[in-house]
């Protein structure tokens, strides 16, 4: 049984819960992998409910200092929270095991989509399905911004100055995303740069983390992987899983970029399906990318991005999860997702543009204005939404409607 974490790695009030046993995050992980449809609200409910409120393996507020830390952090956050509560309950082993419990439900499920959706000659309903919930996708980028914004808008203050900043950011990241998808990571990493100098009055950001946003702009500037389709299925994934500053959605321009036009592994109306994919099963969107590893390369494709996309989650828990304190406390990490956090915003509204080019059928359009409604002016069940939209592509397929 590894040791737990250390009580000198946490501040007051932070102490180990103590020995869970390994199988029993293994068997609770994996109920919460396979029943966590609905996003990362349901998933930080039912972690909340299994580890706070009904074992009382963590205190109330250790859970919430564990929610807002994951979310300083690139990736799925929800993910990461979840990687988190297993390391405070089993060490790394537990952090290992409790994380790959809680993404394999959702990875099986997708792939077993994938088969489906992306076969060469998918059964007439099927195609409609995809055309439907496809067509809901875009609706669902602009009501994950609109969820997001509030909370952004708070932490950038009330003075003037920073909300002004703060609307350039939203649409530097917007235009990006609709313009300029490659970059739209250097323009996320730019904003909090040059948030994080506006407050730092010149000084050297020496308080974020080992110079992470700095050493991203050669990353992201680097050359797309071009060895073999594994390599850049891999380069697609880590992408995704590093870089995904304020959820998924961020990366979406990118990897559709990526997979539609550089790559050529499917087409748009193929990664809409991907996407909606991505939202019907449990798990985070960033699943997404193991339906593009899956157009790529078949089963061991889809795999190998799954694998490569959350091994920094893996990574950014294990490594940093003694320090969350500090990295929370820290004014140049805060000044930095300040801007990157508005960035990203814009830049999950503005994936809406290029998503809403892929729809091909004029029906899709209807399907659309319906999914919005529900999403944006009701504010209902992004789940819902997507099933509904697949029912509707559906009956719009075998009405006679182009579905291809």
């Amino acid at each position: 049984m590894p040791a737990g974490p250390s009580p000198a790695a946490w501040p007051p009030g932070h102490s180990p819960a103590g020995s869970v046993p390994l199988r029993t995050i293994a068997v609770q992980w994996t109920r919460i992998g396979c029943i966590g449809f609905g996003g990362p609200p349901a998933h930080v409910a039912l972690l909340r409910a299994l580890c706070v409120d009904r074992e009382g393996w963590l205190s109330a507020e250790e859970f919430e200092d564990g929610v807002a830390t994951t979310n300083l952090l690139p990736g799925p956050a929800s993910t990461q929270l979840a990687i988190f509560c297993a390391w405070r309950l089993g060490g790394p082993v537990g952090a290992l095991i409790g994380g790959a419990c809680f993404i394999v439900p959702g990875l099986i499920i997708i792939l077993a989509l994938s088969a489906v959706f992306l076969a060469s000659r998918p059964p007439l309903w099927i195609r409609g399905a995809a055309a439907g919930a496809g067509a809901a996708v875009p609706a669902v980028a602009v009501a994950a911004a609109i969820g997001l914004a509030p909370a952004s808008w708070r932490r950038a203050g009330s003075a003037a100055a920073a909300r002004s900043r703060w609307a350039c950011y939203l649409i530097a990241g917007g235009a990006a995303a609709a313009l300029a998808g490659p970059f739209v990571v250097l323009v996320l990493a730019g904003s909090g740069l040059l948030e994080t100098a506006v407050r730092g009055r010149g000084r050297p950001a020496r308080g974020l983390p080992g110079g992470l946003p700095g050493r991203l702009l050669p990353l992201v500037a680097a050359p797309a992987a071009a060895a073999g389709t594994l390599l850049s299925v891999a380069w697609v994934a880590f992408k995704v899983g590093a870089l995904s500053y304020g959820g998924g959605f961020v990366i979406i321009p990118l990897m559709q970029r990526d997979a539609v036009h550089t790559y050529h592994w499917m087409t748009g109306a193929q990664f809409l399906s991907a996407v909606a994919l991505g939202q019907v099963t449990p798990g985070p969107v960033v699943q997404t990318v193991a339906v593009v590893g899956f157009a790529a390369a078949g089963l061991g494709g889809g795999l190998l991005a799954s694998l490569v996309a959350f091994a920094p989650s893996f990574v950014f828990v294990l490594a940093g999860a003694p320090r969350f304190g500090q990295l929370r406390a820290n004014a140049f990490v805060q000044a930095f997702l300040t801007g990157a956090g508005a960035a990203a915003i814009g830049a999950i509204a503005g994936a809406a543009i290029p998503l809403g080019l892929a729809l091909a059928h004029l029906w899709q359009l209807g399907v659309l204005a319906v999914a919005a409604g529900w999403l944006v002016a009701l504010r209902r069940n992004v789940v819902v939404a997507i099933t509904g939209a697949a029912v509707l592509g559906v009956i719009a397929a075998l009405a006679g409607a182009p579905a291809g």
